[in-house]
């Protein structure tokens, strides 16, 4: 047993854990052994692993891919989208839905700003369960049903995680807006019923995103808002590298007259 009340004993302690990998943690520098083919090592940017009730933030250049794993079919992505330049242009959920006349997100489809631009593309998607209703949890949500779900209690939500995601780039409470939720699903029933799809899944799942502006990406790995069992969710693997960006004759770019749009805003926004 190490004597933590002597500092020197202490400093030998904490110097010696060097190189341990801990359950959360982003791997310095990023490297990742199972990127497609012709991504290059330095092309690596991000390589983390998110605990469950963990957080992770970064900021993504235009046409970075953002792949999200479910290592072991449980884990629950709240994600959140700023402008990287001027973050009170955010990702809209009810235009994301509204715009492109489909509430169900899958491969192909876009996330909207407010200001109607493209923000980010889903470029594959084997999951196909995910939810664009309901949001995410909240300490009070949480506590309805599991107890403390502050940041610092045993049941955290995944509201509060993306404010502190937020925080590491100068935003707060008031910058934190609805979500969207990948991995677990919502679907609405003939009746209107809200019918929640929340697994436990088959793993390794994956999402892969093309940011299609400069972007920060906020995600909360915390159980969905929805979900009744006891408070459980599994790690969630994020792996970001450089790519081109959609050219003119991008499938996903061109697949409707909405999208073409939300794209040459972006390009008339990036032009100036």
């Amino acid at each position: 047993m190490v004597a933590l009340n002597d500092p020197l004993a202490a400093r030998a302690h904490a110097r010696a854990m060097e190189g341990d990998v801990a359950d959360a943690m982003p791997i310095l520098p990023p490297v990742a052994d199972d990127v497609p083919a012709g991504v290059m090592p330095e092309d690596v940017l991000w390589e983390e692993r998110i605990a469950g009730g963990g957080y992770a933030s970064r900021r993504l250049s235009r046409g970075s891919r953002l792949r999200l794993i479910d290592l072991d079919g449980d884990a629950c992505a709240s994600i959140q989208l700023f402008n990287a330049e001027l973050p009170t242009e955010r990702l809209n959920v009810a235009d994301t839905v509204k715009i492109q006349w489909n509430a169900y997100l899958g491969t192909g489809k876009l996330l909207l700003s407010d200001m109607g631009r493209v923000m980010m593309s889903i470029v594959s998607d084997d999951a196909e369960t995910h939810d664009a209703f309901c949001g995410a949890s909240n300490a009070a949500s949480n506590a309805r049903t599991y107890g403390d779900g502050s940041n610092s209690g045993a049941f955290p939500n995944a509201r509060d995680r993306l404010v502190l995601g937020a925080a590491k780039h100068g935003l707060g409470r008031r910058d934190v807006h609805p979500s969207i939720t990948l991995f677990k699903g919502v679907t609405i029933a003939a009746d209107g019923a809200t019918v929640p799809v929340l697994g436990p899944f088959a793993p390794a799942r994956a999402v892969t995103l093309r940011a299609e502006m400069d972007v920060i990406v906020v995600i909360a790995n915390c159980p969905h808002v929805l979900d009744t069992r006891p408070w459980s969710v599994t790690p969630l693997r994020a792996t970001a590298w450089r790519g081109a960006m959609a050219d003119a004759q991008d499938p996903i770019r061109n697949a409707t007259p909405e999208g073409r749009r939300a794209f040459l805003n972006v390009d008339d926004y990036c032009r100036r």
